[in-house]
C-alpha cells in the first residue's frame, strides 16, 4: 500500500489549494478514504472523508463549507480542494485508508486508518 500527498505550499488567507494522493498497491475504489491533519504542537485532526463511489462525503466543521473532497477511482486518486483559507488550517495534512468505521448515537462517524501517506504542508500565511 502507498499513499503519496501533494500540492501543498504556502499561500495567504483567503487562498486556495487543492491537495492529490495517488493511491497505489491496493484495490483504491473498495476503501472509503480520510484527510487528516496535524498542525504545530496539535493531536490529529479528521478533516473530511468520502465513501467507496464518491457519492457521500463528511467534513469536520472546522472546515465544512470551505473544503471539498474528491476522489477519481479511474485514476486511484483522492483530492481535497481547499477555499478560503485560514491561518488555523495550517498544519500537515495526510490521506489515510480507512479499515474501520463505528457509527456512534447514530451520526456521528468515528474511523480508524490502517495506512496513511507521507503528509503534504499547507501553511497559511500573510
Amino acid at each position: 500500500v502507498q499513499l503519496a500527498e501533494s500540492g501543498g505550499g504556502t499561500v495567504q488567507p483567503g487562498g486556495s489549494l487543492r491537495l492529490s494522493c495517488a493511491a497505489s498497491g491496493f484495490t483504491f475504489s473498495s476503501y472509503e478514504m480520510s484527510w487528516v491533519r496535524q498542525g504545530p504542537a496539535k493531536g490529529p485532526e479528521w478533516v473530511s472523508a468520502i465513501n467507496t463511489g464518491g457519492g457521500s462525503t463528511y467534513y469536520a466543521d472546522s472546515v465544512k463549507g470551505r473544503f471539498t473532497i474528491s476522489r477519481d477511482n479511474a485514476k486511484n486518486t483522492l483530492y481535497l480542494q481547499m477555499n478560503s483559507l485560514k491561518p488555523e488550517d495550517t498544519a500537515l495534512y495526510y490521506c489515510a485508508r480507512v479499515s474501520t468505521i463505528t457509527v456512534v448515537a447514530g451520526t456521528s462517524r468515528q474511523y480508524e486508518y490502517d495506512s496513511w501517506g507521507q503528509g503534504t504542508q499547507v501553511t497559511v500565511s500573510s
